[in-house]
C-alpha cells in the first residue's frame, strides 16, 4: 500500500529576477512501513523535498499524495490539518519547551488535536514508555541528556499516531554512540509499530541505516536504491 506518491515535483523559487530551480521533476513512491533516507549534499534539494513531503510547502507543479489524497495545492490551513493528522516531526535541535516536563512536552500535540488532559496524559505516558523514558516523565529538558531529549521528541512525534515520521538530521546534535542508539530506536519503531519513517540527512552513516536511500544532486534524484 502506497503511503506517499510524488509525481513530477518541481519547486522554483523566485529571487528577484532570478529563478532558482530547487527541485526538478522528482517522482517516487513510498510504501507503508518503509524506513527510507533522503540524502544529498548542501544545496541538493533535500530540504526543499522534505518541506513538501512534510506539508510545510507546496510544489510549483506536480502531484503529491498522502494515503491517496492529493495535497500538492492545498492552502495553509488544509496543510496544517494534514500535518496534524498524518505526520510526526523529529528535528535536529529537539524543539522541546524548556519550562515543561517530558510528559507535558509529549502531551501538547494531543491537546491541540482536541484530546482531554486525561486522555493526553495516558497517551503521552504510553509513548514515553515506548521510547524507554517511563522513568523520566517528570524531568525537564535541562535534566535530560541529548539522547534522552531526542527520545522525548520522538515520543512527541508519535502521540497522534501519524502514518509518517519525518526526521530532519535527527542525530546531528548527538555524539556518535548516542546517535547509534537513536538510529536503533527508529529501526525498532519501524519494525514493531510499522510507522513509515523518512530520515533526511547529509550523513552517510545515518543514510546507510535506512532500508532504502534516495539521493539528490542539484535538485534531481540521481539514485533510489534498496539496501
Amino acid at each position: 500500500m502506497k503511503t506517499l506518491e510524488a509525481k513530477n515535483l518541481i519547486r522554483v523559487f523566485q529571487m528577484g529576477e532570478t529563478e532558482i530551480h530547487a527541485l526538478k521533476d522528482a517522482s517516487f513512491t513510498i510504501d507503508k512501513g518503509e524506513l527510507i533516507a533522503i540524502t544529498g549534499q548542501s544545496g541538493s534539494g533535500k530540504s526543499t523535498l522534505m518541506n513538501i513531503l512534510g506539508c510545510l510547502d507546496v510544489p510549483t507543479s506536480g502531484e503529491y499524495c498522502i494515503d491517496g489524497e492529493n495535497v500538492a495545492h492545498l492552502d495553509k490551513d488544509e496543510l496544517a490539518s494534514i500535518r496534524n493528522r498524518k505526520i510526526g516531526f523529529v528535528f535536529q535541535k529537539f524543539h522541546l519547551l524548556p519550562d515543561l516536563t517530558a510528559l507535558s512536552n509529549v502531551e501538547l500535540p494531543a491537546l491541540y488535536a482536541g484530546l482531554s488532559s486525561e486522555e493526553a496524559k495516558i497517551k503521552a505516558r504510553e509513548k514515553l514508555r515506548l521510547v524507554g523514558l517511563e522513568d523520566r516523565i517528570d524531568h525537564y529538558p535541562y535534566q535530560l541528556s541529548g539522547g534522552q531529549q531526542q527520545r522525548v521528541a520522538l515520543a512527541r512525534s508519535l502521540i497522534n499516531n501519524p502514518s509518517i515520521i519525518l526526521a530532519d538530521e535527527p542525530t546531528g546534535n548527538l555524539d556518535s554512540e548516542t546517535g547509534k542508539t537513536i538510529i536503533e530506536l527508529f529501526k525498532k519503531l519501524n519494525d514493531e509499530q510499522k510507522v513509515t519513517i523518512i530520515l533526511v540527512t547529509h550523513e552517510p552513516n545515518l543514510a546507510k541505516s535506512a532500508r532504502r536511500v534516495i539521493t539528490l544532486r542539484d535538485g534531481k534524484i540521481i539514485s533510489d536504491e534498496k539496501s
